[in-house]
């Protein structure tokens, strides 16, 4: 059931969901139960997975659910619902993920509020293997942020063009979009104010296609965004990814990624702008060194 006028604050909420049926539909009711609930809820479901949408339309039949009939990933998906959402404030979680503080929404505005500068404001995410920490009042700038557990600006989003459709995003998604960002001049506040709980044992993530796109991700950002006099650090990262690979024993799907990279990197060759160097060694700064951000008064 939908919130009463009374009980929404002006926040659009999107979820990007796939094959995870059930995960989607507690994502959902999650959202649903926070109080103030978002006034708007939007759902993606990828690549014409149509027992995913005919059980969110069931359960849910007041929710705008929108399919892509080909896989555009979770990042295509936030692009088509950022377009969508009526609201200048849009939170992001993943069908598996989802706020633990009922005033989720009301303390995302009041941050918004308090740090006019903050292009995308990130939550602190726990995991089921991970004790659950009080909400603080904490925030610092940092130079990433996660797609399934953060809020953007919708103008700031839109300026920047959205995500780059990569179906398994992997290490590519949101490290392109902030890159994109710092160049812009924009900010990104995590906070533990915030909490998400991810509802994963992260067992996926070991999977060999998985592991493949990881490896050829960081060629096809690198071939969009770093200017060619950095391109020998893009080949440092690359057997860098695949020696912690190789130590953690995810020998499949190792040579895929490698062999892949070039028809990936001509693939997305549409997306290419590369920015310079300063800018580039700039956000590796700050993801060494995040920026501690004065907590408001009051707040």
């Amino acid at each position: 059931m939908i919130s009463p006028a009374a009980e929404r604050v002006p926040v659009t909420a999107i979820v990007t969901a796939h094959q995870r049926i059930d995960a989607t539909l507690a994502t959902i009711e999650q959202l649903i139960k926070c109080r103030p609930a978002p006034d708007e809820i939007l759902v993606h479901v990828d690549g014409n997975a149509v027992s995913c949408e005919q059980a969110i339309r069931r359960s849910h039949p007041a929710l705008t659910v929108i399919v892509s009939q080909e896989s555009v990933g979770p990042g295509g998906g936030r692009n088509r619902l950022l377009a969508m959402a009526r609201h200048p404030i849009v939170a992001s979680f993943d069908d598996d993920a989802f706020p633990i503080d009922l005033d989720f929404f009301a303390r995302l505005l009041t941050l918004f509020a308090s740090f006019p500068t903050a292009s995308i404001v990130t939550a602190r995410v726990f995991h089921a293997d991970e004790n659950l920490e009080p909400a603080a009042p904490k925030a610092r700038w940092v130079a990433d942020f996660s797609g399934g557990a953060s809020a953007y600006r919708k103008q700031a989003f839109e300026g920047l063009g959205g995500y780059v459709p990569v179906p398994l995003a992997y290490g590519m998604e949101e490290v392109d979009l902030a890159l994109r960002l710092h160049a812009a001049g924009g900010q990104v506040l995590e906070t533990s104010w915030l909490r998400v709980f991810h509802d994963t044992d992260r067992k996926r993530h070991g999977q060999p296609e998985v592991t493949a796109a990881t490896i050829s991700n960081i060629a096809v950002l690198a071939s969009l965004r770093y200017p060619v006099l950095l391109w020998p650090a893009a080949v440092w990262q690359v057997l860098s990814r695949v020696r912690w690979l190789v130590t953690h024993g995810r020998y499949r799907g190792i040579v895929r990624g490698l062999v892949r990279i070039p028809a990936e990197v001509v693939r997305y060759r549409g997306f290419r702008r590369r920015l310079s160097v300063d800018v580039v060694r700039a956000y590796w700064r700050l993801r060494r060194h995040p920026v501690a951000a004065g907590w408001p008064a009051g707040v």
